[in-house]
């Protein structure tokens, strides 16, 4: 297939997808009885993310447009270790190396072994030359380059098992939030979204906020109620309760609406059902933080202007763009200098 082609295929799947599709509500279904966190919202709010922010014509002919693409396929190979922590988190990766011209050699994860292989089914079914331009496997192998995404303990296994090949290797990362103390109710409203989307399990999920000294929690509070529907997962009140009772035999202080649990933390990283947060002076000190913790940091929420560093809106996390490449790492630029 060339270019235009692959373009148009892609577009065609998002025109698909947001449509209706019996048989993808029967493995999203699957796929829940399989992975309790992967609920038919979730799965729905992904399929539905990439459809409109990735599959979109006009926008993947602007993205292509920027990078010297290769018309035809290149007839290599690249490797990619999909994580699981929310549904459809590789999809990017492997949109890339399509789009690049290059054949896929998909591991993928046990928490999310089903949409990805149906969605290449559609495209099947929509084109038959797609046949042969991707593959599951168990075990990589006969690659040019490799795209891994892991926990940082998978990352150092990454790192020595494909370090000889040209590589894009992801460790753990968290979003976080810079706040004014002047967000209007609408803005904490939307930062649930950040907070609460995926039950938090995704690397561009707020897990810290930053408030300044003196900060009254009481509105962050209410508004973050508003996603107390999160508790009747079992699993994320499992999280919950366990949290809050370590917090409270413990001893250690912290703030609860009933849904999430805010503790004062320097870490960036926070455990499921809770928030870290951490008290400022002065913007200048946050921004210094955030730049010196940026392999820790995958994106900042804060209201536009209020930073000096890129920002997104609140609300925004988990609706990211072509462009939008995880880490900060352009994952086209990779493949097309790999090819």
């Amino acid at each position: 297939m060339r270019l235009e082609q692959r373009i148009d295929l892609l577009a065609r799947l998002g025109d698909h997808l947001l449509g209706e599709d019996e048989y993808l509500r029967a493995v999203m279904h699957r796929s829940e009885f399989h992975n309790k966190w992967f609920t038919k919202e979730n799965q729905e709010m992904a399929v539905r993310s990439i459809a409109t922010h990735f599959l979109k014509r006009e926008l993947l002919e602007s993205w292509a447009a920027r990078y010297p693409i290769s018309d035809l396929p290149t007839g290599k190979t690249v490797g990619i270790v999909m994580a699981g922590n929310i549904p459809l988190v590789g999809f990017h990766d492997w949109l890339c190396v399509f789009l690049a011209g290059h054949e896929a050699q998909i591991k993928l994860s046990e928490k999310d072994a089903y949409l990805f292989p149906y969605l290449i089914k559609i495209m099947e079914s929509l084109d038959p030359n797609m046949a042969g331009w991707v593959e599951t496997v168990d075990r990589l192998k006969d690659f040019d380059a490799v795209i891994a995404t892991g926990s940082n303990n998978s990352a150092r296994y990454f790192e020595a098992y494909f370090g000889k090949k040209p590589h894009i290797i992801r460790r753990n990362r968290n979003g976080v939030a810079v706040l004014s103390g002047r967000e209007s109710a609408e803005e904490l409203r939307r930062l649930g979204l950040d907070v609460f989307a995926y039950y938090g399990l995704g690397c561009r999920n707020v897990a810290k906020i930053y408030v300044p000294e003196g900060y009254v929690f009481e509105p962050l509070l209410e508004a973050l109620h508003e996603y107390r529907e999160a508790v009747l997962n079992d699993r994320y009140k499992n999280n919950f309760d366990y949290n809050y009772a370590l917090f409270i035999l413990n001893k250690i202080t912290f703030k609860a609406n009933g849904c999430i649990l805010l503790k004062e933390d320097e870490l960036t990283a926070s455990r499921i059902a809770c928030l870290h947060y951490a008290y400022y002076k002065s913007l200048k000190e946050v921004e210094e933080e955030l730049v010196e913790r940026g392999e820790e940091v995958q994106c900042v929420v804060a209201q536009p202007g209020l930073l000096s560093i890129a920002t997104i809106d609140f609300g925004e996390t988990q609706t990211p763009g072509l462009e939008d490449y995880p880490d900060g790492v352009d994952t086209m630029e990779f493949l097309v200098i790999s090819d």
